[in-house]
């Protein structure tokens, strides 16, 4: 257990190009990493995603990059809402006994369904895991939690790729900048809406 968390803490404080290098050096293993990576993050999000999503950009290329860590992120958010929801009701008591405000934010994950796990999946700094978490432990139905899922992490992780991939040459591809900030844009506007939405209720 040691060596895992020793493990872990070497990887949190890894930079861009250091994490480029340990994929590359395991590229026998194909999209593996790439595919792996976002989905530990998953489970442990102190990890640095956006630095996973970047160099799976650099490193497999735009489209692949993307897919792997498009199919890595929504595969970990699957795995622990599964979890969280068959564990179920003893912890989702205990979590709402330890912090009586989480039962207010499971009532709006369950009464809006679709629109908060989406516009919080598309932001790339929202707490993940406990949205997952929350969405399992909630009545929320699957088919939504994962259309929601793929749908907002497809935005967030393209947003990020976009920006990130061959990052040098984005001074003379300044319709790259352009896009990702009219996306993080609708997200913001979108993101003060709902906020404002959920405070009121």
């Amino acid at each position: 257990m040691s060596q895992w968390q020793a493990w872990l803490d070497q990887l949190r404080q890894m930079d861009q190009a250091q994490i480029q290098r340990t994929i590359e050096s395991y590229s026998a293993y194909g999209p593996l990493p790439g595919l792996l990576l976002p989905l530990i993050e998953s489970f442990f999000p102190f990890l640095p995603l956006i630095l996973f999503v970047a160099v799976n950009a650099n490193v497999y290329g735009f489209w692949l990059g993307f897919l792997y860590s498009w199919l890595g992120v929504s595969a970990g958010a699957m795995l622990v809402f599964w979890i969280s929801r068959t564990i179920g009701g003893r912890f989702g008591t205990w979590l709402e006994r330890r912090f009586p405000v989480s039962s207010k934010f499971f009532q709006w994950i369950e009464r809006k369904g679709f629109t908060p796990i989406f516009l919080l999946a598309c932001f790339p700094f929202s707490p993940s895991f406990l949205i997952n978490l929350a969405s399992g432990l909630s009545t929320v139905r699957f088919q939504t939690f994962m259309t929601a899922i793929l749908l907002g992490k497809a935005v967030m992780i393209s947003s990020i790729s976009l920006l990130s991939f061959n990052i040098t040459d984005l001074a003379h591809e300044p319709w790259r900048i352009a896009v990702a900030l009219v996306l993080i844009a609708v997200l913001w506007f979108g993101g003060k809406r709902l906020e404002a939405r959920y405070q009121t209720h």
